[in-house]
């Protein structure tokens, strides 16, 4: 019987929802168990919120001074130590999952599965490739661990709340790096809804025109109650900051309501969508490729449609 162990992500104390999805994606080979990896210098309150995650059998701990920050190079290690005896180790494919998983898998001397999009056997899944245009299905190996990283958008959020996991704290004999270091951590903050996990994401792209321009999206993300998005040329025009970029090269999403406004949809950005529930697309462009995958389109000038819609939502 499969046995998986999720490597848990999270920031500021509280877990990241992407942990959840792992652990559905975990249910989803019906293991004998599924136990949740918190690696922190005070893990208890994710510990917590870990435990109650249906489908988590246990939830370990690790408490060292050396996990007040999550670097790859110090975690890893850990990891490794503590996937002998599971047949499987997932983290969720963002950034922390991307850059800590392959460091596991060349520690257990295996190869990596990537953005895991559904299971098709205890050792076969489905993933996509050329910019999500293809989907392949590749099969690891059953004599090894198989290290995986799980693509988030594909898959909904464990239940939370029914469930009490007990909590048991690790003591792991691993040799930690001392050629990394934190440094700092900057990050933007808002009172928008994380753009990852909003369940509404309103995008501009290079037809808002200007930054200043761009102040008509944020206003209808916050009338909306969204998160604001943009596509890679907004951003690489200076539109706003490269931490809202969606697509290939940047988040990829799965919202219920998903707006694109003035975005064209090139492949690289229709492959950051592809999950959403249902897509609005604003453009004055009618031959627009937006289009071809958009469930409402609006053909029109956005400075015109917009407001227009700002009135009819009271």
């Amino acid at each position: 019987m499969s046995k998986i162990l999720v490597i848990a992500e999270h920031l500021g104390g509280k877990l990241n929802p992407s942990t959840a999805r792992a652990v559905s994606a975990a249910s989803a080979i019906k293991p004998e168990a599924i136990d949740v990896l918190v690696l922190s210098d005070a893990p208890d309150a994710m510990a917590a919120e870990a435990a109650q995650i249906e489908g988590v059998s246990r939830v370990l701990t690790i408490a060292r001074s050396e996990n007040a920050h999550a670097l790859a190079a110090v975690l890893a290690p850990q990891v490794a130590k503590t996937a002998a005896g599971y047949s499987h180790v997932f983290a969720p494919s963002t950034t922390f999952g991307k850059d800590l998983a392959p460091r596991v898998a060349a520690l257990l001397g295996v190869a990596q599965v990537s953005d895991v999009m559904s299971v098709e056997g205890s050792h076969t899944f489905k993933r996509p490739i050329y910019a999500g245009n293809a989907i392949i299905t590749v099969e690891a190996a059953p004599a090894h661990t198989v290290v995986a990283t799980i693509r988030t958008a594909s898959w909904p959020a464990a239940a939370s709340g029914g469930n009490h996991a007990p909590v048991e704290a690790l003591s792991v004999e691993a040799s930690l790096p001392t050629h990394t270091r934190f440094v700092e951590l900057k990050q933007g903050s808002s009172d928008r809804p994380d753009l990852q996990s909003a369940a509404k994401v309103v995008s501009g792209g290079r037809g808002v025109g200007s930054k200043e321009n761009f102040d008509i999206i944020y206003k209808f993300a916050d009338k909306v109650g969204a998160a604001v998005g943009a596509s890679r040329a907004a951003v690489d025009a200076g539109f706003c900051p490269n931490e809202m970029q969606v697509g290939q090269t940047g988040k990829i999403i799965a919202p219920e309501l998903y707006m694109a406004i003035g975005i064209s949809g090139a492949i690289q950005h229709l492959t950051g969508i592809k999950d959403a529930g249902t897509i609005v697309a604003i453009n004055k462009d009618g031959e627009a490729p937006i289009f071809e995958v958009a469930d409402f389109g609006l053909v029109g000038d956005l400075f015109k449609i917009i407001p227009e819609l700002e009135v009819a939502l009271g």
